[in-house]
C-alpha cells in the first residue's frame, strides 16, 4: 500500500521557478534520480522509465537540434503528437530557448492544422510520421511562414519522399548531450498558444504567459495536493490546457511520476497494469464505464440490488464524512463493508486499485454518474475551467466535496456573476488575449480583467453551479429557456444512444437527432419484427414510439417543457474527421444544425407527439 506524506517539502512553487523552463532546471537539480516518468516500448514490449536526469539529458539533444534552425526568442514552434517523452523534450527544448509552443491535436482535420500554423505564423513543427506531414503538405505553399518539419519516426521508404524542408529527429540528434543555460525570459513573456477548439467558428489562439500556467498549476495544488508518491496516468491529448496543467506542470512542480497511457483503445489494461494514485478524465469516460456495469448488471436482478444496496450505503457514508449526513449505525456499516469486497472492490480494481483522488472536468457529469462511483468509493472531485481561463477555475476537494457543483474558485481566483447569470473571472492566471484578435479578445475581457465565460451559472455559499451556455440555450416559441446539455447528458446515459442533439429554438416543442450505437441497435430493431439492416427501419413508426417512449423514461426528472417529442434516428456517427465534432470531442452545433436542416424542419412537420 502506498504511504504518502502529510506534505510534499519538495514542491518547487511559482516564486522559484519563474518560468516553465526555470521550474524543469529546478526540478532536475532538486531530485535528479527520481522517477519521473514512464512509457510503453514497442521494441521490448515493456514500460521505460525515465528520471528527471534522464529527461533533461534528452533535453539537451533536443535543444542542440533546435539552436541549429537560428529561430528568435518570441518565434512559434508546434508540436503534432501524442502524449510522450518527445512530446516533453520538444517543449522544454523550445521553452528554454524563449520560442512560443503551439499544441495541436493528432485527431484535428489537416485543414484545422493548417489554419493554425498559418495563424500562429508556425516556424518549425515536429511530426510523428511522413504520412501526417504528407496530409498537411497537400497546399504546402499555403504554409508561408513554415521553414522545417521535423518527424520523428523515420520509415524506410523515405527516400522516396524527399522534402528540402523535412528532416528525421534520428538524423540530428546529437549523440552527446550538452549541458546548456536557459534563456532569460520575463515571467509575463509568452509561453505557448492553445487554440480553442472551435465550436463556433475558427478557433482562436489563447495566448498564456509563464506566470498564467504556474500560478493556475499552484492553485491547483492548493486545493487538491499532489504528493511525490504519486503516479499519474496521463491520456487526455496534452494540447488540452487542462491536461497540460494538471499533469505535466503540476506533476513536475511536485515532482511525481507522470506514465503515458499507449492508446485509448488500451486504457483499460493500462489502469491495472500502472495502477495510478491519481487519474483525471473528462466526465464521458466515467459515463462510459457507468453504462457498460449498467448494462451489464441489467441481466440480473441479483447484480442489480447488491449495485444499488452498495450505492446507496456509501452513499450515505460519503455524507456522514462531509457532515452533510448521520453516521451509519452498526449494521449499516457491516453491510457497507461486505459489499465493499463482493461489489464495490471489483470495480475499483479495475481502475487499478489504488486511486486516491479521481478528477473529472471539461464538462457537465450526470448526478447519477457521481453518485454512483462516489458511492462505490472512487473518491471523484468535479472541477470547471476554460482554456481563457488558464484553465482551471475552480475545484471540488476531498475534504469539503459538493457532487453536482464545480466546487469552489481556486485560491486567487475571483468569480461573480452578471445580472444575465454569466459567470465572470477573474485571477492571475487569465489569458494575455487572442493571439492577433483584438476585437475578439475586448469582447470577452475586460479593462478591470473580468473574462466572460460563456457559460451561465449560480454560485451559492461559495460553490459554482454551471447551469449551462450563454449561448447554447434553446428559446421555444412558448418562451421557456432550457440548456440542452444537461439533457443531452442524461440520455446518452442510456447505451443505446451514442451521441444526441436537442433542438428546438423557436419551436414549439423539443425534437433529438439521435445516432444509435449500430450493435444495440440490431437487437432493438430485431425485437420490433424489423431489419436492422434497412434504413427504412429506421424510420417505421414502431421504432419511433419505442425511442419516444425510451426518452420520456430517461427525462423524467425534467420539466414538462423540457421533454422530447420528435426524433430523426441514425446510424451513421458523427466524428472529428467529418467535420461534426472538434478535436476534443464536442460537437459542432451550428454545423450540425446546417448538416440536418431538412430532417430538422421534418421533425416539426405533424410528427407523432406523445401526450
Amino acid at each position: 500500500m502506498t504511504t504518502f506524506t502529510q506534505q510534499n517539502t519538495d514542491f518547487i512553487n511559482e516564486a522559484v521557478a519563474t518560468t516553465l523552463p526555470g521550474l524543469f532546471d529546478a526540478r532536475v537539480k532538486s531530485s535528479p534520480n527520481k522517477l519521473a516518468y514512464q512509457q510503453y516500448a514497442t521494441s521490448t514490449g515493456s514500460w521505460r522509465s525515465y528520471s528527471w536526469n534522464d529527461m533533461y539529458q534528452l533535453v539537451c539533444r533536443w535543444r542542440q537540434a533546435m539552436e541549429l534552425e537560428k529561430l528568435t526568442q518570441g518565434d512559434r514552434v508546434a508540436v503534432n503528437l501524442g502524449n510522450s517523452i518527445e512530446w516533453v523534450c520538444f517543449d522544454q527544448a523550445a521553452q528554454s530557448l524563449g520560442l512560443v509552443v503551439v499544441a495541436l491535436y493528432t485527431t484535428d482535420t489537416p485543414e484545422n492544422i493548417r489554419y493554425i500554423l498559418n495563424d500562429a505564423g508556425v516556424r518549425l513543427l515536429l511530426v510523428d510520421k511522413l504520412q501526417t506531414w504528407q496530409g498537411l503538405s497537400e497546399e504546402r505553399q499555403s504554409l508561408v511562414d513554415l521553414q522545417r518539419v521535423w518527424c520523428l519516426e523515420k520509415e524506410e521508404n523515405s527516400a522516396k519522399f524527399p522534402d528540402q524542408r523535412l528532416r528525421y529527429v534520428s538524423d540530428i540528434l546529437p549523440d552527446v548531450a550538452t549541458p546548456y543555460v536557459s534563456s532569460e525570459l520575463d515571467t509575463n513573456a509568452l509561453a505557448t498558444l492553445i487554440y480553442t477548439s472551435g465550436t463556433t467558428g475558427r478557433p482562436k489562439g489563447v495566448m498564456l504567459s509563464h506566470h498564467n500556467i504556474l500560478s493556475n498549476a499552484e492553485a491547483v495544488q492548493q486545493i487538491v495536493p499532489t504528493y511525490q508518491e504519486d503516479i499519474f496516468l496521463s491520456f487526455l491529448p496534452l494540447a488540452h490546457g487542462f491536461e497540460r496543467t494538471t499533469e505535466y506542470i503540476l506533476p513536475m512542480m511536485a515532482g511525481c511520476c507522470v506514465t503515458y497511457a499507449r492508446s485509448i483503445s488500451l486504457l483499460k489494461d493500462d489502469l491495472v497494469e500502472v495502477r495510478p494514485t491519481v487519474f483525471i478524465s473528462a466526465p464521458r469516460l466515467y459515463e462510459k464505464i457507468y453504462v457498460a456495469i449498467q448494462e451489464k448488471i441489467s441481466t440480473s436482478w441479483l447484480k442489480h440490488k447488491l449495485f444499488d444496496w452498495a450505492v446507496a450505503l456509501g452513499w450515505k457514508q460519503f455524507l456522514a464524512r462531509q457532515k452533510r449526513g448521520p453516521h451509519l449505525n452498526p449494521i449499516q456499516q457491516f453491510f457497507l463493508k461486505l459489499l465493499q469486497n463482493v461489489v464495490s472492490k471489483k470495480v475499483l480494481t479495475k481502475l487499478g486499485g489504488r486511486i486516491r483522488v479521481a478528477v473529472t472536468g471539461a464538462a457537465p457529469l450526470s448526478p447519477s454518474v457521481s453518485r454512483f462511483f462516489i458511492g462505490l468509493g472512487l473518491p471523484l472531485l468535479e472541477g470547471y475551467g476554460l482554456t481563457e481561463a488558464g484553465p482551471v477555475v475552480s475545484g471540488n476537494n476531498q475534504g469539503d466535496n459538493v457532487p453536482g457543483s464545480v466546487g469552489r474558485s481556486l485560491p486567487g481566483v475571483d468569480v461573480t456573476t452578471t445580472d444575465t447569470g454569466e459567470l465572470l473571472v477573474r485571477s492571475p492566471s487569465v489569458m494575455q488575449g487572442y493571439w492577433q484578435r483584438e476585437q475578439a479578445t475586448r469582447e470577452v475581457l475586460d479593462d478591470e480583467g473580468w473574462l466572460r465565460t460563456g457559460d451561465l451559472a449560480e454560485i451559492k455559499d461559495g460553490y459554482i453551479y454551471i447551469t449551462g451556455r450563454s449561448k447554447e440555450i434553446l428559446v421555444t416559441s412558448t418562451g421557456e429557456k432550457i440548456p440542452p446539455a444537461d439533457m443531452e447528458t442524461t440520455i446518452m446515459l442510456d447505451p443505446l444512444f451514442a451521441q444526441t442533439m436537442v433542438v428546438g429554438e423557436g419551436k414549439p416543442y423539443l425534437s433529438a437527432i439521435l445516432i444509435l450505437n449500430q450493435e444495440l441497435w440490431s437487437g432493438f430493431a430485431k425485437d420490433l419484427g424489423l431489419d436492422p439492416n434497412d434504413k427504412q427501419s429506421l424510420r417505421d413508426e414502431r421504432v419511433v414510439n419505442a425511442v419516444l417512449e425510451r426518452l420520456a423514461g430517461l427525462l423524467g426528472a425534467f420539466p414538462v417543457y423540457a421533454q422530447v417529442h420528435a426524433v430523426y434516428l441514425s446510424c451513421d456517427p458523427w466524428t472529428i474527421e467529418n467535420g461534426l465534432l472538434t478535436p476534443t470531442l464536442k460537437t459542432k452545433r451550428h454545423v450540425l444544425e446546417g448538416k440536418f436542416a431538412e430532417q430538422i424542419k421534418e421533425l416539426y412537420r405533424g410528427h407523432v407527439m406523445l401526450e
